[in-house]
């Protein structure tokens, strides 16, 4: 059962529009957290929060490049569960 404690845990997270819609930004490219909380309209504190609780379940990594931390998709599972979402909820 412990499994499925995780999973919901790590599914509770994702349950967020704006850490789904930097989930799909991000599985097409990497992007500073200034970009992505630009794309999605929020502070750059509150897009950092959205990351931390990202990273914290393994679904990104980060990368510094300078002065810039670029952030990425560490969980290949990700680009599935995301199709599934996209193909279910978004018109075509």
């Amino acid at each position: 059962m412990s499994d499925f404690a995780q999973a919901a845990e790590c599914l509770k997270v994702l349950a967020h529009p704006v850490r789904l819609r930097i989930v799909q930004m991000l599985l097409h490219g990497r992007y500073t957290v200034g970009e992505l909380a630009s794309d999605c309209e929020i502070q750059n504190n509150v897009g950092s929060d959205h990351l931390r609780l990202l990273q914290r379940c393994g679904f990104l990594t980060s990368e510094r490049d300078g002065r810039k931390v670029y952030y990425q998709v560490a969980e290949s599972h990700l680009e599935q569960l995301m199709a599934c979402i996209e193909g279910r909820f978004q018109a075509s």
